[in-house]
């Protein structure tokens, strides 16, 4: 499948060890109050044709399934991950598979605290897994669980600030970390913050208070230009040397991304023409492009850069599936990061970035074709199968390509991240 083949750097992460599994996996960063991803959960489902249907053993087994199968450190990066557990996963020692250093089980709601399951969970503390419990709200039969728990998640959605309040009482003096969950907006992070919670769960980062007025700071309208620039056949290579000489962070990262093994280099560059004449041109967009996209990021947190890194990997990897451009669908799932970075509207920035009208109506919302691919990984994120299903099946998409190529942007965002940081 050419779309497997698609090169796009030479860092790349191959899809195809995953191509022929139907599986969905997301993950959702827990980030600590430094906005520094803490962990990652990962939200595992079966294909279309085995859809999930409230049946929390099969997820389980699904899970543990492609934990063998991947390894849970190619979906998270190294970080810890936090998944789900029903009773059965717990008492008939499934998740024993699952590395004890990296994984937090999360105890789910429905499970009922029985001497059973409280045993289990001893060995399994003892044996160096931590435990969470998961959308907790309090009862006297928790407490030999709570006694276990190395996280409690509070759902910040379906909770008030007096309940959480008296939770927060309740636990003082407890060597447990607070995680809020499904913290949407800016406004609830910096209520979660002020009640104590250390760990936030939620897109709240990618939605930061953006001022409806706000006009893009004008020391960021040089890097539209480069981009313009990079978005013609032929690049007038002077013009684009002295407009990415105007940032001194920006040619040390074009310089630094030139330099490293990654792009197998036989000598130290030291120029941005060099830069240019040793790589190519197709390396030497997508060198100027990471660099760009890494400045324009700031100081806002990390994991939007790696968002923004992993939506462009996807869908560029996905394009062919749907006869679009892989250039251009690549630079549209990393810009459509660009109003959590700059903290500007997306109806302001549009009208600026070097792309088509229709590229820049999708990144408004508009449902047109050029924002199939990121309308499905925008759902994906979420955990939203429903919605993923529907956009396969309306164009005619293969969820295996989908889920593989995601995986795939998973290590090569990770991987890009490692490069421009």
């Amino acid at each position: 499948m050419a779309i497997l083949t698609q090169p796009a750097s030479t860092h790349e992460a191959p899809a195809t060890e995953w191509a022929d599994e139907t599986r969905y996996v997301a993950r959702q960063p827990i980030l600590d109050l430094s906005g520094r991803v803490h962990a990652y959960e990962l939200l595992f489902r079966a294909g279309p044709e085995k859809a999930f249907r409230g049946d929390g053993d099969k997820a389980t087994r699904t899970m543990l399934d492609n934990a063998v199968m991947y390894g849970l450190e190619k979906l998270t990066g190294g970080m810890p991950a936090f998944v789900n557990c029903t009773l059965e996963a717990l008492t008939e020692e499934l998740v024993d598979i699952l590395p004890t250093g990296m994984t937090v089980l999360e105890i789910l709601e429905t499970v009922e605290p029985t001497p059973d399951l409280i045993a289990a969970c001893r060995k399994l503390k003892a044996e160096g897994y931590r435990l969470a419990l998961d959308d907790f709200v309090w009862e006297p039969k928790f407490d030999p669980l709570v006694e276990l728990a190395d996280y409690i998640k509070v759902d910040f959605a379906l909770t008030g600030p007096a309940e959480r309040k008296r939770l927060f009482k309740r636990l003082r003096g407890k060597p447990i970390a607070m995680l809020a969950e499904k913290v949407e907006t800016q406004e609830e992070y910096d209520q979660a913050r002020k009640e104590g919670f250390t760990l936030f769960q939620g897109y709240y980062f990618c939605r930061p208070v953006l001022m409806k007025n706000r006009k893009i700071p004008s020391n960021r309208m040089h890097h539209f230009e480069i981009l313009s620039l990079l978005q013609r056949e032929d690049i007038d290579l002077d013009e684009a040397t002295r407009l990415m000489k105007q940032d001194a962070s920006l040619t040390y990262r074009i310089l630094r991304l030139a330099n490293s093994p990654a792009y197998a280099t036989q000598m130290e560059i030291h120029s941005i023409q060099a830069a240019l004449l040793m790589v190519g041109e197709k390396t030497f967009r997508r060198i100027v492009t990471l660099a760009i996209a890494s400045d324009l990021n700031g100081k806002q947190p990390v994991e939007i850069l790696r968002m923004a890194f992993l939506r462009g990997r996807f869908c560029e990897l996905t394009s062919v599936q749907c006869g679009l451009h892989p250039d251009e669908q690549y630079l549209m799932g990393l810009m459509s990061m660009l109003p959590a970075m700059l903290l500007v509207p997306m109806e302001n920035l549009a009208p600026a970035l070097p792309l088509r009208n229709e590229i820049q109506a999708a990144l408004m919302g508009a449902r047109n074709c050029e924002r199939v691919l990121l309308g499905w990984l925008e759902s994906h994120e979420r955990g939203d199968w429903t919605a993923c299903d529907a956009v396969v099946k309306a164009n005619g998409l293969s969820e295996q390509v989908m889920a593989a190529c995601y995986r795939s942007a998973i290590g090569w965002a990770g991987a890009a991240l490692q490069l421009t940081a």
